[in-house]
């Protein structure tokens, strides 16, 4: 398939993207009840309104290519290791900050092929940011108001101190001991994608992940720090992939937005 289209495969993902950022914000605005799903985490209407705006607009783009999305997850492996290339899909990342009404939460949508995310879209709706990816050809954020995009790329050679972007909702005792080992540094709170999307900004040069997250809290993020020169490594150093298995857990990460940082030190 060529560049161009999926370039044009991205800008129609974004329309949904956005499409589905003004869902969220229908309900922000007014008060809400959460409800917890099988493993706990909240759920809300925000949630599901998303999920099914764009599994509606993706089936319509490009129909034939499953669509895995976080509120539509139960597609057993059987049918999964199929998948060549597929949508991978987190229609509210970052619930939590929803919750909290802080704004800190995206809309994720990319593009799986042979298990690399190739397209990537992360939309705030809150602050009105989106970031978008193409594997090979850059990552840039787009002015929402001209249309007008900005490439973006990582800070390399990264210059001390360090900027660590963490969760506010995830800061671990294993987070704390790596940050204590990067020694002087300055800590950016933020939560969802959002983290991956300030390294590729050149605004943070980490982030740490220790702990539970699943493929599709981490593979636009991925693609959009990828495409602007960083990259998300598991623990042995080995580059994301997904669809690996029938289990839809990642493992341990770090995002660097310059590779050559000696993230093996910190974790000993």
């Amino acid at each position: 398939m060529s560049a161009d289209a999926f370039a044009a495969w991205r800008e129609q993902a974004i329309a949904i993207a956005r499409e589905a950022g003004a869902a969220i914000l229908d309900v922000y605005g007014q008060d809400f009840s959460v409800d917890a799903k099988d493993d706990h985490s909240p759920l809300t209407a925000a949630d599901l309104a998303a999920h099914r705006i764009i599994l509606h607009g993706l089936m319509q783009l490009t129909p034939g290519v499953p669509v895995l999305s976080e509120e539509g997850a139960k597609i057993d492996w059987a049918t999964r290791r199929q998948w060549m290339r597929y949508w991978l899909v987190d229609p509210l990342d970052g619930t939590r900050e929803f919750v909290k009404r802080n704004g800190e939460f995206t809309v994720n949508i990319a593009l799986i092929e042979q298990g690399e995310p190739v397209l990537g879209i992360v939309h705030a709706p809150v602050l009105d940011y989106l970031v978008h990816a193409q594997q090979g050809a850059g990552c840039w954020l787009r002015d929402t108001a001209t249309g007008e995009d900005m490439r973006l790329a990582t800070q390399r050679p990264a210059v001390a101190p360090l900027r660590v972007a963490a969760s506010r909702s995830h800061l671990d005792e294993r987070t704390a001991r790596a940050l204590e080992a990067i020694g002087e540094h300055e800590h950016h709170s933020l939560g969802s994608s959002l983290k991956f999307c300030r390294i590729a900004e050149g605004r943070a040069d980490v982030y740490p992940r220790f702990g539970p997250t699943s493929e599709w809290d981490t593979a636009a993020g991925q693609c959009v720090l990828e495409a602007a020169g960083g990259v998300v490594l598991d623990l042995a150093g080995e580059p994301f992939r997904y669809n690996r298995g029938p289990s839809l857990l990642n493992p341990d990460f770090i995002a660097l937005g310059d590779p050559d940082l000696p993230w093996r030190d910190w974790l000993q």
